[in-house]
């Protein structure tokens, strides 16, 4: 078998419609960020994702912009940037789950789903007749996958869970910012999107147990859960010595030198991982004492002189350009590398060889098409494939009632009359 990178594979359009997950019916009962993170990896993956939102104001990130996507017009449209990075290759239904109406069609849509994704409020679903204890009887094998902010169970359960409280309360925000600054959240929802991926890897393991066994299950996730999983080395730092590990900036608790550094122009970043690569860093830097000096020759060593090293490091390097050092240490094999602004990663040769920047085809959308980023997963036999923009509100309300569910023009323009969808 030869690998395959996403430029040796053809344009986005024209992927194959079938997929790893194609034939799989996912009932996307989800919203902001993790959920959606979940659902439309399964997409991509081929499976057949119906989103369920709420009429006339669907999901809430619909409008937390600007900015928004533009219409051929170039209006903005009332799809937001951050709707748009998590919602492709679904189709929207319209159905108000307030009413006992819409709980039913729902609950037809699961009759036909294989998968349901759901991200309410602990109990929410259950005042519906919709929670997995109130449907698993009927659909045995249905694969119920519930994200919440802190899980079914425990002191915590009742509240609501939004990523920045779980980045809180999982301890990522004390090991992030400056020693002497204050505790600083991650960049971008980092706990919502592990969570999805957690997600994504859960239904792919109860796909697996139905196959053998024909039965479904419930999958209970926690974003608080997955924060504290993703501590990983720190966290296991912390429950072997017993010490609580404190912010070091772009420094890395366990490897030295190991973390940004200033330069003549700018700054780079520079990751020894091994004392090998430290004694090639120190004869290109023309340091090489450095690495036959008693105190710094193992990196258990360094560790425990890091500031003294550090402060030996900083004038070297910055008589020289970011450039100088990337460039002579990559040659090396001692990993280096810049700090990109978004703009140089969507216009870096790798990132565009290996596919991160897609354009997927949208007739509504200006220039005919909506920029995304992405599905970083490449696999030789079934690859991903982008097969729809991200929809705008109910746009396939009256497809999918039909395709599924079977329904004529008469009832769906009954329902759509008395405001159900």
């Amino acid at each position: 078998m030869t690998d395959k990178t996403k430029a040796d594979q053809p344009a986005a359009s024209a992927l194959p419609p079938a997929g790893a997950l194609d034939g799989l019916k996912v009932l996307d009962l989800t919203r902001i960020l993790a959920g959606p993170t979940c659902t439309q990896l399964l997409g991509d993956l081929g499976a057949d994702v119906i989103k369920v939102e709420r009429p006339g104001a669907g999901d809430d990130t619909r409008k937390w912009g600007p900015p928004y996507l533009k219409d051929a017009d170039g209006e903005d449209r009332a799809e937001s940037a951050y709707y748009l990075s998590a919602n492709r290759n679904k189709r929207s239904v319209s159905i108000d789950l307030a009413r006992p109406e819409g709980q039913q069609l729902v609950r037809r849509l699961m009759a036909e789903s294989d998968i349901v994704v759901e991200n309410f409020k602990v109990g929410t679903l259950a005042k519906f007749g919709l929670s997995y204890e109130q449907v698993k009887d009927e659909f045995p094998g249905l694969i119920y996958c519930s994200i919440t902010g802190f899980g079914q169970t425990g002191p915590y359960a009742p509240r609501a869970g939004y990523d920045y409280l779980a980045q809180g309360i999982g301890g990522i925000m004390s090991l992030t910012g400056e020693p002497d600054g204050q505790p600083m959240k991650v960049g971008v929802g980092i706990s919502d999107v592990m969570c999805g991926m957690y997600a994504g890897v859960s239904i792919m393991a109860a796909l697996r147990h139905r196959d053998v066994t024909g039965h479904g299950q419930w999958i209970d996730l926690a974003l608080l859960d997955t924060q504290v999983a993703w501590l990983i080395n720190e966290g296991t730092n912390y429950l072997t010595s017993g010490q609580v590990p404190t912010r070091r900036g772009n420094a890395h608790p366990n490897i030295v030198p190991y973390q940004l550094f200033d330069t003549s122009d700018s700054h780079f970043i520079l990751a020894v991982g091994n004392d090998a690569q430290f004694e090639r860093f120190c004869e290109f830097a023309g340091v090489g004492e450095l690495a036959r000096d008693p105190r710094f020759v193992t990196n258990s060593l360094r560790i425990a002189n890091r500031q003294m090293l550090i402060d030996l490091l900083v004038p070297v390097l910055k008589e020289k350009t970011s450039a100088y050092w990337i460039d002579g240490l990559a040659a090396l094999g001692v990993p280096a590398s810049p700090v990109n602004d978004l703009e140089q990663v969507f216009a870096d040769e790798q990132v565009l060889h290996r596919g991160m920047k897609i354009s997927v085809p949208d007739d509504q959308a200006q220039g005919g098409a909506v920029d995304l980023i992405g599905n970083p997963i490449n696999l030789s036999e079934t690859p991903v494939s982008y097969r729809r923009p991200p929809p705008s509100l109910g746009q396939h309300t009256d497809e999918v009632l039909k395709d599924v569910l079977g329904m004529g023009d008469a009832e769906l323009q009954r329902l759509r009359a008395d405001g159900l969808i």
